[in-house]
Parts: structure tokens; sequence; C-alpha cells
């Protein structure tokens, strides 16, 4: 695989309606990202991932745009937007947008024009269709809930929407739609952006002619994302779209792609593929079914060290994965990954050591660098999310009582990633003057990044400490390019694995255990072994055996 100007780089998302408010409104805006540009410089960010800030009325919180061409007001202006990716570039940091073509807004023009003549030109913009013999075309569920049809109100048509109902899906299957496509990316590509982070993309592609799957719950439905795998001619969609945009603007994009078999990896990944980069969602989906939240547990840390593992070897001499504990659509990888005896200081140090020194393109999402943990919502009330409150009624109908559904929506809603950013501890966490849009999470007071930022030994700066390593001449070709080989696989709670490089090895090892551990790999045996990363205590490394205290990690590079 060639060498890149990306695969060096920290990546870091910012879901701009919480990061930070400068006029007042309660809501986070692109100004607010200018302001902060070097804060993200001093952390060394070098990618900038903008969740969408498109006009849109705010079905699913920007993901539903009613105009690639505008900027919502309640962000800015596009002079803002010009003007962040002048102040970008002049820090060195790529700026990409979300790019979500699966589905557009109801009020976006295509979809009005639609509605006025169904069979017209704009009609095959969309799936419109009647039912047949008092049936819907078919039994899929909604990520959001009940039927994907949506009757339009009036008549005797319905329309496709494999989201919310105010997001209709888009009929790639229409040339004309995916040129107007093509042309909008290229449009902002030329603007000046590096590239795109690509939304909900296995989705573009539907099963065609559209049928029943067996029903897996009792509504006779069955979840969409279960029925994926069984569509074709999506490759065919994401050639052409890589082929008309993104490769001839050298453009980098990486995929939200869910579902992938590992053996078709190297379309996705790697040189001239699809992407430049994919996220790897395997540990994030570990444990999960198509029952809902309520059925769900979440991974212990041998189950996270094995998804890390596997995935590392699937994407070895294939491509780089982009690699997340946390983004907007998940809980706060702190919280989920990490045992309750290790959510501290030390744990959230631990786990972002061992997810950061893996191959691949680091994304930081925003709030991690400070170790923001799940918000203790006090009432479903509280929660915006909407697939949030549809997990809460799917918990009520299976039996839970009211505390049992908040307490699970609680841990996997996509609001514990939607609070607003914690900058300080004074009213609302810094982030706004006037009434935030969600609650901000009551531990602003205790974790928020003016106690941090300067502080010895504080997250916020071993995060730091971590991107000067992977960006240090001495240990960069090894820690970005080398191979990954896990070690002490069979060890409870134990994840150690070397990057070999061409000219050097490194050690990653972390004790996820509550109690200290010694463990022995014959390997080190004659070798030194010198620190050049530790989250906290006295380690040892001695003829072959290693010393941790609890919840340590260190790096060491074996000579």
């Amino acid at each position: 695989m060639e060498k890149q100007w990306w695969q060096n780089r920290t990546a870091y998302q910012i879901y701009p309606k919480s990061f930070l408010d400068t006029n007042g409104d309660g809501i986070g805006d692109l100004p607010g990202i200018i302001e902060k540009l070097d804060y993200l410089k001093d952390l060394g960010i070098g990618i900038l991932w903008i969740s969408p800030v498109y006009v849109s009325p705010c079905a699913d919180q920007g993901y539903d745009i009613a105009d690639y061409y505008g900027i919502d007001p309640k962000f800015g202006t596009m002079e803002d937007m010009d003007r962040l990716l002048a102040e970008a570039k002049k820090r060195d940091i790529a700026v990409l947008m979300d790019l979500v073509v699966n589905h557009c807004s109801d009020e976006h023009e295509w979809f009005q024009k639609a509605l006025k003549d169904p069979e017209g030109e704009y009609g095959q913009y969309f799936y419109f269709a009647k039912k047949k013999d008092g049936k819907l075309p078919c039994n899929w569920r909604s990520y959001f809930g009940g039927s994907v049809w949506e009757n339009v109100e009036g008549t005797d048509w319905y329309y496709l929407h494999m989201f919310h109902k105010k997001q209709p899906d888009l009929n790639w299957e229409n040339p004309k739609l995916r040129e107007e496509i093509y042309k909008m990316m290229n449009w902002w590509l030329d603007k000046g952006i590096a590239g795109f982070r690509v939304d909900a993309i296995m989705n573009i592609k539907k099963p065609l002619p559209f049928q029943d799957y067996p029903a897996d719950r009792e509504d006779g439905l069955c979840n969409v994302g279960g029925i994926l795998g069984s569509q074709e001619g999506l490759r065919d969609f994401l050639n052409e779209m890589h082929e008309k945009t993104t490769k001839p603007h050298h453009a980098f994009s990486v995929g939200e792609v869910f579902g992938l078999d590992d053996s078709d990896i190297s379309r996705f990944i790697g040189d001239d593929a699809y992407f430049t980069s994919i996220f790897d969602f395997r540990q994030n989906v570990a444990g999960q079914t198509m029952l809902g939240w309520y059925d769900w547990k979440a991974p212990t840390p041998d189950e996270y060290k094995e998804c890390c593992f596997t995935s590392q070897k699937v994407s070895e001499g294939v491509g780089f994965f982009s690699n997340i504990i946390e983004n907007h659509d998940e809980p706060r990888g702190v919280s989920h990954y990490l045992p309750e005896y290790a959510q501290n200081e030390k744990g959230k140090k631990l786990l972002g050591m061992m997810y950061f020194m893996l191959k691949g393109l680091p994304f930081i999402y925003q709030g991690q660098e400070l170790g923001m943990e799940n918000c203790a919502f006090p009432s479903i009330e509280a929660i915006d999310d909407v697939s949030s409150r549809d997990e809460y009624q799917r918990c009520l109908k299976v039996g839970l009582n009211e505390k049992e559904a908040l307490k699970v929506v609680s841990h996997y809603s996509r609001d514990n990633g939607r609070t607003p950013f914690q900058w300080n501890d004074e009213k609302n966490g810094g982030f706004t003057t006037g009434t935030p849009w969600l609650m901000v999470n009551p531990q602003y007071k205790e974790i928020n990044a003016a106690s941090q930022i300067g502080r010895e030994g504080s997250i916020y700066e071993f995060y730091k400490s971590m991107i000067a390593l992977r960006r240090d001449d001495r240990y960069e070709d090894t820690i970005v390019y080398g191979v990954t080989e896990p070690v002490l696989e069979d060890q409870k709670d134990i994840m150690a694995y070397f990057r070999r490089g061409e000219k050097q090895d490194i050690l990653v090892i972390g004790n996820f255990r509550d109690e200290a551990a010694e463990v022995e790999i014959p390997e080190l045996k004659g070798k030194t072994c010198q620190v050049l990363l530790n989250n906290g205590g006295t380690c040892m490394a001695v003829d072959g055996k290693v010393k941790l205290e609890a919840l340590q990690g260190v790096v060491f590079e074996v000579k």
C-alpha cells in the first residue's frame, strides 16, 4: 500500500450543535469551531470531520438534509464555512464534511416536487409504491422503529424511509439522481474540503424487487439492517461514485460501513478502493441483537480485545481501518467498554492507549480526550434522540418498568455523545451563555477541558502524548505502518500486542484487571524495554516478565 498524507495524522470528529455556541442561542455553531481550532491544533489534530451543518429541519439532528448547498442559519453562513476552511488550512488541518446521500429531508425541493407527481421525474428520485392486495411492498422495519413505508397524506401512495419518516430514501437506481449527487460532491471538493465521511452508505442499494423477509419480532416486521447482505449492485454504485468524485480530486473518504464480509474488504479500503478508509465497528456491534437495546450486552475487555485483533488481522496488507471507541451514534466508550471499577482516569487512559496504538487511522470524538462519560438522564423527556425514544417504548413493551427502561436507554442513547462539550466548570460547562439545546452532563464540574489542559497526568495531556508519539520521527514508521502482532491472547483481561516495523519493535500492553498482574513474554528475555508511554504507576519488564499495576497500560520500545 502506498504511503499517503493522511496515514500519520489523527482525526477528530466535531458534532457542531454541541461543540461551542458563540451567539447564546444554545446551539453550537461554525464560529465556535473556528474559535477552537487552536485547541485542536495544540492537541495534535490533523483531520477534522464535521457532522452535518447543511440546511435541515433536524428531525434526525441534521442527517435529514433539505439543501446540500446551504449552511443552516443556526450554524452560521457559507462565509463562516469558507472562513473555517481557510483557518483550518493555516493550521494544516484537513476538513471532512458529512456526506448523507442514502436519504434527504422530506423538506428537500426534490421530495416536495415528487409529492406533487410520484410517477413523474422527481418521483423517480425516491421510492413510491401503492399497496397490493391490501399489503405494503415489504415488511421491513426502519432503523427508528415501525414500517419503512409512510403514507402520503390524502393519497394511496407510500414512500420508503429506512430511517425517520422525514428522511425519504433516495433512489440510487436512477442515474439522474446519482449525477445530482456527484455534482454536489464535486462542488464541495472544489470549494476546498479534503473529503467526506460517508454516512449509511451500505443502505443505498435496496434488494429489489421489494419482498417480505422472516419477521424477527412480534410486530411481523424484520430489521432492515439484517437484509442488506442480500442486495446486488452496491459495488457498482460505490465504484462509480469514487471514479466521478473522490478519485479525480485525490480526496479522502471514510465510509460508515456495517455488515461487510471480511473477504470483501480489499474493495472498500486500500489503493484505488471505493474509500480511503472505513470505520472499524466490529467492537461497537459486539453484543448487539435484533431484539433491541434491552437485549444487548456490553463487551467484556476480552471480547473487546478479540474484536480489535480480528480487525487488525483482516486489514493487514490491505489498507487502513479508521479506529474509534465512540462517535455521535454511540455511548461514550469509557462507559461502554470499561468495567465499573475501571471508569476512572487511569482506566480511561488505558482504553485510549489500547485502541490508539493499533494500526489504522485513530479518530477521537469530541470530549473523548477529556474522558467524558455517559450522562445520567433524569427521565426520558430529557432525551432528544429519536432512536432512544423508540427503544424506550420497546423496553416497556417487553415488560421493563420505566426505571429499568430508562437505565437501558441511558446506557445506549446516542445523546450520550451529543451532550454539550465541557469546556470549563462554569455555567453550562462554558458551552453557551443561553439555554443549551440538550442538557449538559452534570459531571462538567469535574470533567472539563480547562481543568486538564497543562495538568500533568490528565487525560487530555495523555491523548496529546499519544498523538505526539505517533508523529515522532523515531517511532512513526513502526506505529503508523508496522504490523500488529497480538500476544498473550489467552490471558484474561490482558491486552498486548507488538507493533513491528522494519527496524524496530514496540510492545503495547495493558492490564484491565482491578489488581496487579505479572505476565511472561519469552521474546523479551535478554532484551531491554524502554518505556515510551505509561498511563501511571510503576512498571517492570525484566527477563521476559512484565509486571503491571491494576489498570496500567505501557508502550515499550523493545531493544
